[in-house]
């Protein structure tokens, strides 16, 4: 099995998450990290990978605060296959003529806009169009949740038109004490929300409707869905679509599970690292289905969702899996994904038997 050398450009929220990822994947290497913080953020990443600087400036004020620096964002980039660049927004924008100049392949993340990039990425979705590209864009986390769970439907040929609410988190737990959203709820400025255009670019032919707002708390986003159907159908056939589906996993009322704080606490006692889950959370118990029509809600963790979308962005675009089913199967034994989260956990004979539409 060949070894694709990645290199991620930003060690914040995603991209420690990133890069933490992989390291768990037997096809891939993790040849560096770049960033220009000196504080807290960067020292935790010392001696899990060479640390680079992302500015000439930013490498002599590192090595001034101590850090050991193996060279600059060049460097870094000459020494790659592909670069993962989670840099803030529009900042990853101006690296691409960077990024085109070396020759090197690239993924950014859904700050960026579709246009920057040309394709917009989720793996179970459209794989096949990315595969060999110069690079993709990684929908972000919201639309990532939007394509999994109506794209589980309209695979199953349930799907005519969605209409969603999103409950936003104001913002990231570990800059809260910048400011936030407090004993309020701001709606998004537009309708529809940025959201359901998005998802559009991953799925064309979704008929969909998004609202937004941001509520006062710092921990994941919560959706509630009205979904027309084709035809009418059972709740049996509406959760055996989603059952067939990767990456969304069931939780229950049922199971104290009664709360976005309370699957939160379950992440920590599953032992996922920082916390994180990778899937989508969808209460099994509210899915209510009357005729053609079906009402949900679900949880989107924020801070890990497009993490495994990443991974197998990575193996697309260097072409190291054929398919989605393959990236796929390999990136979540890897991390661990299950299907539900009280009962058994996501094993290699399951992995391999949910399909995916790999367009």
């Amino acid at each position: 099995m060949s070894t694709t050398r990645v290199a991620v450009n930003g060690y914040g929220v995603i991209g420690k998450r990133v890069a933490d990822a992989v390291k768990l994947q037997p096809d891939m290497e993790l040849v560096g990290i770049a960033d220009v913080a000196t504080d807290w953020r960067i020292r935790a990443a010392a001696g899990r990978a060479p640390i680079f600087g992302a500015t000439v400036e930013a490498v002599h004020g590192m090595r001034a605060a101590g850090l050991d620096i193996a060279g600059t964002l060049q460097d870094l980039i000459d020494g790659a296959d592909i670069v993962v660049d989670t840099t803030p927004k529009h900042i990853a924008a101006g690296n691409v003529e960077r990024y085109r100049e070396a020759g090197v392949k690239f993924v950014l993340q859904g700050g960026e806009s579709h246009e920057t990039t040309g394709h917009s990425f989720v793996a179970q979705a459209n794989y096949d169009s990315a595969l060999g590209r110069e690079s993709t864009r990684v929908v972000s986390c919201n639309t990532t949740s939007i394509v999994r769970v109506l794209g589980a439907l309209q695979d199953a040929g349930l799907l005519a038109k969605a209409r969603g609410v999103l409950i936003r988190r104001a913002t990231d737990p570990w800059e809260s004490h910048l400011g936030g959203i407090m004993n309020t709820m701001v709606p998004e400025a537009t309708i529809p929300s940025h959201q359901g255009p998005d998802a559009q670019t991953v799925l064309p032919n979704l008929d969909l409707i998004t609202i937004a707002a941001k509520g006062a708390h710092t921990q994941t986003h919560n959706h509630y869905w009205t979904l027309h159907l084709t035809r009418d159908a059972t709740r049996d056939e509406v959760l055996d679509a989603f059952r067939a589906a990767p990456r969304i996993a069931f939780i229950r009322m049922s199971d104290g599970l009664v709360a976005l704080n309370s699957t939160i606490e379950l992440m920590r006692d599953l032992g996922r690292p920082r916390g994180d889950m990778w899937e989508v959370a969808l209460w099994e118990d509210l899915v209510t289905v009357n005729g053609d029509e079906v009402y949900l809600t679900y949880q989107v963790f924020n801070e890990a969702i497009v993490v495994p979308e990443t991974i197998d962005a990575i193996r697309a675009l260097t072409e190291s899996a054929p398919d989605a089913a393959t990236s796929m199967h390999i990136t979540d034994t890897t991390l661990g994904m299950r299907r539900d989260f009280v009962t058994a956990p996501l094993g290699t004979s399951e992995s391999t038997s949910r399909p995916s539409r790999a367009r």
